[in-house]
């Protein structure tokens, strides 16, 4: 038997994009998704995707959901609690490896290798490589099928017009040299809604966008 993962999910191109290389080397098996929530606002941190949203992916990557449901404001000893309960929960199910969509953030990999020392839960990152990989790797996600809208834009990092904008070759271009093409940096957030680790698409549609928190953030909204 291969051994069983989690995959940490944000709902975003990264996360999903890692879900198919991982079945992609079949080395592990993927056996549940884990996403952390605005348990206030029904949200994905960051990603303000809905919760439903989520479902819909789980159910179309034909995996079970471990949701993370977080207070807010959520303190960072709620949160390391949080995180507690789901790695005893992973471990009792036989869980031995959990895998991230890091690209090539250092200190995040570092932070990564941390919390999980000690766990009986080992790190994977299935999409690793050096910031010059990333165009390349947008490039193949979009080869391969995979279909995404952007949610979120920092505006320090990236004009808020290309909030709500589809992850595609025309934005590739359009994206200033300062942005990362997978936005490693936190310029941007996206929502996955096609792609070779689904089954089939998830049809949504793009709503209002809004400025809150410093952030511009596009509603996706199920069709």
């Amino acid at each position: 038997m291969k051994p069983r993962a989690l995959l940490s999910w944000s709902s975003g191109k990264d996360s999903a994009w890692a879900l198919h290389r991982l079945r992609a080397l079949d080395e592990v098996e993927v056996v549940g998704l884990v996403t952390s929530f605005n348990q206030a606002a029904e949200r994905v941190a960051m990603h303000a995707v809905r919760e439903a949203l989520v479902e819909a992916q789980a159910a179309a990557a034909g995996l079970p959901l471990w949701p993370v449901q977080l207070p807010w404001p959520c303190s960072n000893d709620d949160y390391a609690a949080r995180m507690r309960e789901l790695i005893n929960r992973a471990r009792a199910a036989g869980i031995t490896h959990m895998a991230f969509g890091d690209l090539f953030l250092e200190d995040i990999r570092a932070y990564r290798e941390q919390q999980l020392a000690d766990t009986g839960i080992t790190p994977l990152f299935p999409l690793w490589g050096t910031v010059d990989d990333t165009r390349a790797l947008a490039r193949e996600m979009l080869h391969g099928g995979l279909r995404a809208v952007l949610t979120c834009v920092d505006p320090r990092q990236l004009d808020a017009s290309f909030c709500g904008r589809e992850f595609d070759a025309a934005l590739l271009g359009d994206l200033p040299p300062t942005v990362d093409p997978c936005s490693e940096n936190g310029e941007f957030h996206t929502f996955c809604h096609a792609g070779p680790m689904f089954a089939a698409p998830i049809a949504v549609v793009v709503g209002e966008t809004l400025t809150r928190d410093g952030f511009c953030f596009t509603d996706v909204l199920p069709r």
